[in-house]
């Protein structure tokens, strides 16, 4: 991994933590202020809950399976599609491409999109296209496109010019200079940036389903909401496994090819 990718990679943790602990000060704020708290006493405690999740339901570990894999789909087509559309964007937004304004303009469109968190989206799209996958793939694909816009677009005004200007040199046009000289350069680290968009897509997949949008979230939101913790374990421990081979493989795909 270059110095280059590291530090956007450090920067974008960074903002999404800040982000994360904005919104939790705001729903924190919300329910202080606007809602009236009362505490009601409950049976259930902690240590009630991990004795009931323990043992896991083993024989529940087929229907977790599918419902992990329906979000891991919903990761893969959300973000080969944020892949795919993210790249004319990631051309418009780099001040060498478009200049000053138009790099500004395209980032300022980017950021607008990043600002909605996946699971707002996802409320969005059930309301539009109905309950299901369908909704997750949207708001997953619509989210990563303004992360990945601007990523591609600090690679694209990092490259090299020289193959650029060597390329020009022979007469090419503009679109035989792209794809000879500047394609080469970018799809390396394009393809790395997606790979890691993919690993936080499948994270945020687990949870979508907690507002209908598809995948293992709605089994969760289900069983926490009837009190089977046994089944809860089963579906936490697949999750955990999942995301964490999914993190080792995108991981070691990254390092092979930046």
């Amino acid at each position: 991994m270059s110095d280059l990718q590291a530090q956007i990679i450090g920067k974008l943790r960074g903002g999404i933590y800040k982000r994360g602990f904005l919104l939790a000060l705001i729903v924190v704020f919300y329910v202080l202020l606007i809602t009236n708290l009362e505490y009601v006493p409950t049976r259930l405690s902690a240590m009630s809950i991990i004795k009931s999740a323990f043992p896991p339901d083993w024989s529940y570990a087929g229907s977790v399976f599918k419902g992990m894999m329906e979000s891991i789909n919903m990761a893969v087509v959300g973000t080969v599609m944020a892949a795919v559309l993210a790249i004319p964007f990631g051309f418009l937004a780099a001040f060498t491409v478009t200049g000053k304004k138009g790099s500004q303009l395209t980032k300022t469109l980017l950021n607008a999109d990043r600002s909605f968190p996946e699971l707002l989206l996802a409320i969005i799209f059930v309301r539009a296209v109905g309950l299901g996958p369908f909704a997750g793939v949207l708001a997953l694909g619509l989210h990563s496109i303004g992360t990945l816009g601007k990523l591609y677009s600090e690679v694209v005004e990092a490259i090299d010019p020289n193959p650029v200007e060597g390329v020009r040199a022979t007469g090419a046009n503009s679109v035989a200079t792209t794809w000879f000289a500047v394609l080469p350069q970018v799809l390396p680290e394009f393809v790395s940036y997606a790979l890691y968009r993919f690993e936080i897509n499948v994270r945020a997949a687990t949870v979508l389903g907690f507002v209908g949008a598809g995948g293992i979230g709605k089994p969760l939101i289900l069983n926490i909401s009837y009190r089977n913790w046994d089944k809860v374990a089963m579906i936490m421990i697949v999750i955990v496994v999942a995301v964490t081979l999914i993190d080792a493989i995108s991981g070691w795909l990254r390092s092979k090819l930046v």
